[in-house]
């Protein structure tokens, strides 16, 4: 069982920066495929970014390639998100997900356990 809780959220001005933070309690946190995914209003929940239990390899959305960066520290039970240059159409709600059967799955269902996430606002 792996308990997750986001942290980071806030408004930045677009082009700004944020960094998110998910902090994983459970004592098999670090043999666990992690992800990022975000929820605008009244739309799907889409996967964003996704890192495996080693953190040696990421997997990302093509729209935040090259802006956003996922990683992880296993000691620290923690996994990130920076995200840079945003803009207006990544505001949403940000999740963060985890299981131990899967390593870079981009789909909602490949995740059991997910955090109550924390709200982004870009504004332009």
């Amino acid at each position: 069982q792996v308990q997750l809780v986001e942290s980071g959220g806030g408004l930045v001005q677009a082009g700004g920066s944020l960094r998110l933070s998910c902090a994983a309690s459970g004592r098999t946190f670090s043999s666990y495929g992690m992800a990022w995914f975000r929820q605008a209003p009244g739309k799907e929940r889409d996967f964003v970014a996704a890192i495996n239990w080693a953190g040696g390899s990421t997997a990302y959305a093509d729209s935040v390639k090259g802006r956003f960066t996922i990683s992880r520290d296993n000691a620290k039970g923690m996994v990130y998100l920076q995200m840079n240059s945003l803009k207006p159409e990544d505001t949403a709600v940000y999740y963060c997900a985890a299981d131990h059967r899967v390593s870079l799955a981009r789909s909602v269902a490949s995740y059991d356990y997910w955090g109550q996430g924390t709200q982004v606002t870009v504004s332009s």
